[in-house]
């Protein structure tokens, strides 16, 4: 790369670094919880930014979505609906949809095209399927997980620390540590070596 190449791709970096830190601190004005250093592409965040902790070295990539149902809540009450811990990397046009509380540990890895949620509708046959309630229980991922692209994640599940979910698995049930998970719905298909 000659001369003026250079200049380009210097000159890039650093409009593209400003426009991260400016939308993370548009973001915390509007409530969300960002802590130092994050990565934040083109995201979307919820109505409630205040459902929102991304603690520091978070990386949001481009298209990634942030959404939270219900009304705001205390820390007694449960705090933010949606919490991601420190140097997690989450890839292009991932989904989080939360309506109790999704978390995400420190240092994981999430591919693109995957999505997260908390809940689901009730199905009783006498009322229409718009006008039940969500049914929700927490989603808790461990730290130092990884996570292929497209992979779901329904309600209620626990994936342990250090596990590994492979590409387009549908996680219903809980995934012990260090175990690899594969298929639809996923099973444990190995482990981690030591």
């Amino acid at each position: 790369m000659g001369p003026i190449g250079k200049l380009i791709s210097a000159s890039e970096r650093l409009v593209n670094g400003v426009g991260r830190r400016v939308r993370a601190h548009k973001h915390r004005l509007q409530g969300a919880r960002i802590g130092p250093g994050c990565w934040l592409r083109e995201i979307d965040l919820p109505r409630n930014h205040y459902d929102v902790w991304l603690e520091k070295l978070v990386s949001l990539d481009r298209g990634v979505i942030l959404l939270s149902t219900g009304p705001r809540r205390s820390e007694a009450e449960g705090g933010p609906r949606i919490v991601i811990r420190e140097g997690v990397y989450c890839n292009r046009y991932t989904m989080f949809d939360a309506s109790e509380r999704i978390e995400i540990g420190a240092r994981t890895m999430i591919g693109p095209h995957c999505y997260i949620t908390d809940h689901d509708h009730g199905i009783r046959r006498h009322m229409p399927i718009p006008k039940q309630p969500l049914i929700g229980a927490p989603v808790v991922i461990g730290h130092d997980a990884w996570l292929g692209a497209g992979v779901t994640i329904l309600k209620g599940v626990t994936i342990g620390e250090g596990a590994i979910v492979a590409a387009n698995a549908v996680v219903t049930k809980d995934v012990p540590p260090f175990s690899i998970v594969a298929g639809v719905p996923a099973k444990v298909i190995g482990e981690r070596p030591e």
